[in-house]
């Protein structure tokens, strides 16, 4: 009886080891299983029994070339003081062990920091100290665990794959088959039609038959491999996945095919297996063309609806679309605002916190000609940038979409499988009972009835449904200047209940506020000081006043810039230390019911700036199209608005002032905690806390850099008065989706029916797979264009 290694499970052939009373196929396997076993990894076989992969022990010299800086630099995502970022791409990722051991690796070796395993795209992302570990090192530590990285020109210029040529090939291959499979199968038809047979015939017919053998043989080991290899790695880790009926249908053909050859007893199904592979995986290229498109469309057509702070050679700044920017134009970065492409620091005194790239919240010093990775946050003074790189909306959308970011809740995608757990079983179920039926009335029709079902219930317009519809809808949504960071966020949308509104920057316009100064005279020599400070700062009601102050803006270095989050900031110019924000801040006495900036010189209270905001246009109808809703307004301020915010929102369920960030995370949460679905709307960058706190977090941008990875949604300023559109979109959406489910199981039960009775052949039913997808497509494609025309009138 031959023995299997324990780590790997393939049979023990070349040599045999011995390791606490376990056995192993080769010393490869037994490393990794005391690595494993030292580090208290041994739950990895109790996940799925023998699911290790071979380590390949040979040429282990192959990544040296990772550490030349050319191809170090080319490779790795991003890279900054001791931490560097690479993604590998890994096709031997098949199983939930596989990716609990790789999203271990930090237990494993002290010098990589995290690991995350994109299933899918059988990749993982990984973070590693590479002062202490070079990248040919961590490569080769993947390959001896017996995860062997591919790399090429392909995976290092981290293109996305639009379009898979292999599945091309396979398809070009089964189309060959089933043409000449046809074309060699007609002398037999035609034998049988007329039941008669000719000469010819009688003497070429086993050539033919054997020919046609030849042409499905690829087909079934070739073009079908990936139901071949997704059916067995399901019944290797004990999940009977959609594959496994299948294949099943496949094999019972090709062998009963093989049978009646063999035996003379006919021609067999080899044109209609060739047929049937055909058209299934014309459907599959269907659908991995549809997905493709849809990402395409949503990270290099529809742009994030935010702006960045451009600034030319002379000095003047103007806010421009991220999707405008071009390598070589200079843009300003203020406190707390993320970079949005890799860029050279020219001015400022860089102090960048990568923990959205790196998970870690360490900050890195800069000085003027460092190169700056996308996605670092400045902490400090304004900085100004160059453009070395074109903006790569799909590195961002990436970094948005990071594990630590995500708010877990469930939703379709759970429904979805528990629906899958146990729709094989019934599927199985279905085929047993009908073949025992017809195996008793009539044998030879057994094959084609049993074929039929396992082929007809394959669920690929079910599971088509929800992430073609939610692609669809993103697609729209993001055209209108609302991106959405993922399917469930639509989701999340169409259940709220609960909308919190911070007032300023939010519902008011940061640059529409009539400013008033009160106190002693301002010298040219602090005004131009106290303008360069005001840029560095993100709040609404600096930029007001920066654009208030007329006076011209010049370049001076900014020392020791702090600011304080809901009080103000303090920074050291041309020897002078400043401050400016609350009354607190610089040590006054506020009036009561008044907006206003306090200003102090070397401790010394200069004056006042005092606002009174101008609020949004249409806010009223808006407000009235909510109706349905709970409203809730923060605000930092103190409630000198409030009579004016009550007549502007008369049903308003509750009304907050001089909110700290902190308070208004606590106020989200209790809302929460009397089960209200809530909806946060804030400027992105002061509301981080409260936007992440939220079901879902909303962050307004007008001409700002708002780009947080606290919030689900990025929108457009102009388009908060429409926002009641988005939420009947979202809800609109939703019943497309169950629209869809509907017609994906109408397309199964019907089919099936079909199929159980002996009314349908295999070869029809591969024919109605691909069918039923592209009716799903062109329902959801027509339903979700006719709903949004509806409510958005252009770029939809």
């Amino acid at each position: 009886m031959s023995e299997n290694c324990f780590h790997c499970g393939q049979p023990i052939v070349l040599e045999r080891i011995s390791f606490e009373e376990k056995v192993f196929c080769c010393n490869g396997c037994k490393s990794v299983f005391e690595i494993l076993h030292f580090n208290n990894l041994g739950d990895f076989y109790e996940l799925n029994k023998q699911a290790g992969i071979r380590p390949n022990v040979d040429n282990t010299s192959q990544y040296d070339y990772l550490d030349t800086p050319e191809i170090f630099n080319k490779v790795t995502d991003f890279s900054e003081g001791n931490t560097s970022l690479v993604t590998f791409k890994i096709p031997v990722i098949h199983c939930s062990s596989c990716i609990w051991l790789l999203e271990s690796l930090h237990t494993l070796n002290k010098n990589i920091n995290y690991s995350q395993v994109n299933f899918t795209r059988k990749n993982v992302q990984i973070s590693f100290n590479h002062n202490e570990l070079k990248l040919s090192e961590l490569a080769k530590f993947l390959m001896n665990l017996g995860y062997k990285p591919v790399i090429n020109l392909e995976t290092a210029d981290k293109k996305e794959e639009f379009l898979d040529k292999t599945l091309i090939v396979k398809l070009a291959i089964a189309g060959f088959s089933f043409g000449n499979g046809m074309f060699f199968s007609y002398p037999e038809y035609a034998a049988d039609l007329m039941g008669t047979s000719d000469y010819y015939w009688e003497n070429y017919k086993h050539l033919f038959r054997f020919i046609m053998f030849l042409l499905a043989t690829p087909v079934v080991f070739y073009s079908a491999s990936d139901y071949f290899t997704s059916a067995w790695y399901g019944l290797k880790n004990k999940i009977v996945n959609i594959d496994v009926p299948i294949v099943l249908g496949i094999l019972m053909l090709y062998g009963r095919s093989i049978y009646e050859i063999l035996t003379d007893y006919g021609g067999g199904y080899f044109d209609t297996l060739c047929g049937l592979l055909f058209f299934m995986l014309m459907g599959k290229l269907f659908q991995k063309r549809t997905y493709s498109a849809l990402a395409y469309d949503r990270d290099y057509k529809s742009f994030y609806p935010i702006a960045v702070t451009k600034v030319d050679f002379d000095g003047k700044q103007d806010n421009i679309l991220l999707s405008d920017l071009n390598i070589g134009d200079r843009i300003m970065v203020r406190n707390q605002e993320i970079i949005p492409v890799d860029a050279v620091l020219i001015n400022g005194e860089g102090n960048i916190d990568n923990s959205f790239i790196t998970g870690e919240s360490a900050s890195i010093p800069k000085k003027p000609g460092d190169k700056i990775f996308a996605g670092g946050k400045q902490l400090g003074s304004a900085l100004e940038l160059e453009v070395i790189k074109t903006v790569n909306q799909s590195y961002l959308t990436q970094l948005w979409n990071k594990e630590a970011f995500k708010k877990h809740e469930t939703g379709l995608d759970t429904l979805t499988n528990e629906i899958s757990k146990y729709f094989t079983f019934i599927i199985l179920g279905i085929t047993l009972i009908a073949g025992i039926y017809w195996g008793r009335i009539d044998f030879e029709k057994m094959f084609q009835v049993v074929a039929a079902i396992l082929i007809i219930a394959c669920p690929c317009a079910l599971a088509l449904s929800a992430p073609f519809t939610f692609g669809h809808v993103m697609r729209i949504l993001g055209r209108n200047k609302f991106y959405v960071k993922d399917t469930l966020t639509i989701e999340k949308i169409s259940k709220i209940d609960t909308l919190v509104f911070d007032k300023t920057g939010t519902i008011t316009h940061h640059k529409k506020s009539n400013i008033t100064y009160e106190g002693a005279e301002i010298a040219d020599f602090d005004l131009k000081n106290i303008k360069n400070l005001l840029k560095n700062s993100n709040h609404p009601l600096s930029k007001s006043l920066y654009q208030f102050i007329k006076i011209n803006d010049e370049q001076f270095p900014v020392e020791n810039f702090i600011e304080i989050p809901g009080k103000g900031y303090l920074a050291n110019i041309r020897g002078t230390t400043y401050k400016i924000g609350s009354a607190k801040m610089v040590g006054e006495q506020s009036k009561n019911l008044e907006t206003a900036v306090y200003i102090s010189s070397n401790e010394k209270f200069l004056g006042k700036f005092s606002f009174k905001n101008e609020y949004r246009e249409d806010l009223n109808s808006l407000f009235k199209t909510l109706d349905g809703y709970k409203v809730h307004i923060l605000s930092g301020d103190n409630s000198s608005e409030e009579d004016i915010l009550r007549k502007m929102i008369p049903s308003a369920t509750g009304m907050a002032f001089n909110q700290s960030p902190e308070d208004k995370l606590n106020y989200i949460k209790n809302l929460q905690d009397q089960k209200e679905k809530v909806a946060m709307f804030g400027d992105g960058l002061n509301d981080a806390g409260a936007l992440k706190q939220s079901n879902v977090g909303i962050a307004i941008a007008d001409d700002t850099n708002s780009f947080t990875p606290s919030s689900d949604v990025i929108m457009a300023g102009d388009k908060l008065v429409d926002f009641d559109h988005y939420i009947k979109f979202s809800k609109d959406a939703m019943t497309i989706v169950k629209l869809t489910f509907g017609i994906s199981f109408m397309y199964n039960i019907i089919g099936l029916g079909f199929a159980v009775t002996g009314h349908m052949s295999p070869l029809f039913a591969a024919i109605l797979m691909p069918i039923s997808s592209i009716t799903v497509v062109a329902f959801t494609s027509i339903a979700t264009w006719w709903r949004s025309m509806k409510y958005f009138k252009l770029n939809t």
